[in-house]
Parts: structure tokens; C-alpha cells; sequence
């Protein structure tokens, strides 16, 4: 082997050159270098474990070298809590808790209703509280409706009939007249049930005996006639008839006509019968020209015949010549509309009237319709109605004690 440049440069002087180990040829050769070569890798692979072993041992990792992370968490100190504010002594009210949008509704719709102005400082609203007006215990309360002995199913629901032994609506539901003696006055509010402010308004703020007329139209209809008698109010069913001027005025859906046969009639009146329970007689709703013609015997007979009542209201001409009442159905008529000339001062006036026929016969029948001026009129009288000399009766005073009249005699 010839020996290079380098291993003389490098090599110390008087040193002989080291000579390799002989390395056995041919195949014996061979395997002792592949016997050779596991030896070094494993010496590598112990030298590697030992060093890591070393490294945890002074660095002291618990880990073993995996990755992880760390967080500090701060500690805050609590907040102080603040003293809640002392409850503030308030008069006891009763009150519900509908929802916003009804309180404040009910709270509007009472106050437009009573026409009395309510005056509140800027940026102030109606109370979010509805107080509930407790009657007292002297108050009389009226029979549960519907009752069982004088109801019967019909095609458009419940319907009022004539109980065994003769047993009437008319006496059932009505309301019991309050003791004393004196001219009387009944008065009857019409064209209610429609209108939730109007309806409320006269319920509320008409004395008890104030009988009410509710339209067989509107969703509220029912819980209004209900509400009102919860408040000792007797009830009524207006019946929309035909009046002259129909259609120029129309009295509604399902109005009696002189122009249908009887069974359309008969079925318009079942429908009207069917809407609220609880009514002690009927009281038409314009219809001058049907009570006028002998399309409206059969009605009347019909009304009878369920053990209600017939009640006019005097806003149409008395007929010149009615229809023979052959059922003997009680019927009556109003003398006097309070409201005719919708004005404080001619209601003020007319009800100064109605003292007056009450005082000279003994008794008067008076109606009006709901407007808020004509309940507020009617409200503000009947606070000294004492000192006038008089007292209130409901209307089916008037129907009880006219069994044999008939309409054309009815004044």
C-alpha cells in the first residue's frame, strides 16, 4: 500500500506507521464485519439512553420531554355587594298581571270610557295596575248561566227553552228587584259587546240594576255579557231586524227580513240565540219595518215560546198596527230615549223626564244606547238618585208584569 502525503505531514517523526489490522478475506472476512456493525449501533443507541437519562435526572422533568403548556390563574377579590333598596310602603290595591299591552289598554279604555279628562304630569302613563272593584257583600248575585233545566242544543250552539213547570229564562236570569218602595225607573243600555271601551265603561260604571243590551256580534260578546252579569247587571240579546231604510242602513250579518220565508228567519234567530247565555229577553236592533209586518209574528212567537221576553227600545215609530201577539210573549216598549239628542244637556234633561213619568205612574222604561257621554250622564244622576224621590229597577220589571200586553198596546 503506498503511503499518501498527508499520513506523512501528519504523522510524528520516529513513530512507524501503524499497520490496520488484518481483516480475514473472502466470506470468513465478511461476516465478521456484519458481526461487527449491530455492536457500534447498539453502543450508539445505550449512549443516546444514557444522556437522556441523564438530562431528567438534572433537569428533573416530570414530562419526559412531552410537550405542555402552562396558565396562570389570578385570583380576584369578590365584589362588594350593594344593600338592596328598602321595599316602600304602598297602600294595599288588588291588582291582576295580564300583560303590558293589556294593562295599559285596560287602564285607557276605562278612563275614555268614564269621559272623565285624567290629568297626569309629562312623561307619566296610565297605572300598570288594574284594580279590581270588589261588589259588596249586599250585592245580589244573579243565577249561574247556562242553566241545564232551561238550555237545549241547537245548530249554532246552546239555546235558551221553556223549562218544565214553565220555567223561564226570563225568570231565572233575572235580577232580582232591590227592596223599597216609590216610582221606579228601569233603564236599559243598548248596542253593547261590540265595543271593548264602551262595553266597559257601562259595566262598570252603571249601578247594578242598569239592565245592558249586548250584540250577538264580536269575539268579546260572550265574556262581556258574562262580566257584566259577575257585576249584577241583568242582560239582553239585540236581534238585528230590518229597519225602513234597509240596506242603507244595515244592521249587520244575519239580520231578520221581511223578504225571507219563515224557516230563513227562524234560522237567522237561532244563530242570534245561540251567541251568549244567560239573557232574560230579546230587544231588537234598529228593525222598524219588521216588527211592522206580520214577518215578525212568527219571531215573536218563537221568542215567547224559548221563555224570553220581547223588549222594544223606542228608537224606531210605534208601529200604527202590529202583528196580533197570539203567544202572549211578554212585551214591552221604552217611553223615552234619554239619548236621542246626544248632548249633556238633553240627556240631563230627559232623564229630569223620566223622574217625571215614573212619579206620575209609577213606573218608567227608559233606554239609551252605551256612548261614553251618555254612561257618564247616567252615572253622575244615579248618585242622588235617593234625594230625586226615586229608584232604579231593572228592566225586566217591566216584561215580568206585562204578560198580556201586546206590542200595539204598549206605550
Amino acid at each position: 500500500m503506498t503511503e499518501s502525503t498527508d499520513d506523512i505531514l501528519t504523522r510524528p517523526l520516529g513513530v512507524p506507521e501503524a499497520k490496520a489490522p488484518e481483516q480475514p478475506s473472502g466470506p470468513l472476512g465478511r461476516v465478521v464485519m456484519a458481526a461487527r456493525q449491530p455492536k457500534v449501533a447498539a453502543g450508539a443507541i445505550a449512549a443516546g439512553l444514557i444522556l437522556s437519562l441523564g438530562l431528567i435526572v438534572a433537569l428533573g422533568d416530570p414530562q419526559g420531554g412531552e410537550p405542555h403548556a402552562e396558565a396562570l390563574i389570578a385570583m380576584r377579590e369578590p365584589a362588594a355587594r350593594t344593600a338592596p333598596p328598602a321595599p316602600v310602603a304602598e297602600p294595599p290595591v288588588a291588582t291582576l298581571s295580564p300583560a303590558p299591552s293589556q294593562l295599559q289598554r285596560s287602564a285607557e279604555e276605562i278612563e275614555t270610557a268614564s269621559g272623565v279628562t285624567v290629568v297626569r304630569p309629562p312623561g307619566s302613563a296610565p297605572t300598570d295596575a288594574v284594580v279590581i272593584r270588589v261588589p259588596p257583600p249586599s250585592t245580589p248575585r244573579l243565577a249561574p248561566a247556562p242553566d241545564a233545566r232551561i238550555s237545549e242544543a241547537g245548530r249554532h250552539g246552546l239555546m235558551p227553552k221553556l223549562g218544565e213547570g214553565r220555567v223561564r229564562a226570563l225568570d231565572v236570569y233575572a235580577r232580582a228587584e232591590d227592596p223599597g218602595s216609590g216610582p221606579r225607573i228601569a233603564i236599559v243600555i243598548t248596542g253593547l259587546g261590540v265595543g271593548q271601551a264602551a262595553t266597559a265603561g257601562a259595566t262598570a260604571r252603571l249601578p247594578a240594576p242598569v239592565s245592558l243590551a249586548f250584540l250577538p256580534y264580536g269575539a268579546e260578546a260572550e265574556r262581556a255579557a258574562a262580566r257584566a252579569r259577575d257585576a249584577g247587571h241583568e242582560v239582553f240579546l239585540q236581534l238585528p231586524m230590518e229597519p225602513f231604510d234597509y240596506p242603507d242602513s244595515d244592521p249587520g250579518p244575519q239580520t231578520l227580513l221581511t223578504a225571507l220565508k219563515g224557516p230563513e228567519n227562524a234560522d237567522r234567530l237561532a244563530w242570534a240565540l245561540a251567541r251568549f247565555p244567560g239573557y232574560v229577553g230579546i230587544v231588537n236592533y234598529m228593525g222598524s219595518k219588521l216588527m211592522a209586518d206580520v214577518a215578525f209574528e212568527p219571531v215573536l212567537r218563537e221568542v215567547g215560546a224559548r221563555g224570553l221576553g220581547f223588549l222594544d227600545d223606542g228608537t224606531g215609530p210605534k208601529p200604527a198596527s202590529a202583528p196580533a201577539n197570539k203567544s202572549r210573549t211578554p212585551i214591552a216598549r221604552a217611553e223615552l230615549v234619554l239619548d236621542a239628542t246626544p248632548r249633556a244637556d238633553a240627556i240631563d234633561a230627559a232623564l229630569v223626564q223620566a223622574e217625571a213619568r215614573a212619579k206620575a205612574s209609577g213606573f218608567a222604561l227608559v233606554s239609551a244606547s252605551g256612548a261614553a257621554l251618555t254612561v257618564d250622564r247616567i252615572a253622575r244622576w244615579a248618585r242622588d238618585i235617593e234625594s230625586h224621590g226615586v229608584r232604579l229597577v231593572p228592566a225586566s220589571v217591566a216584561l215580568r208584569g206585562a204578560r198580556d200586553k201586546r206590542v200595539s198596546t204598549a206605550d
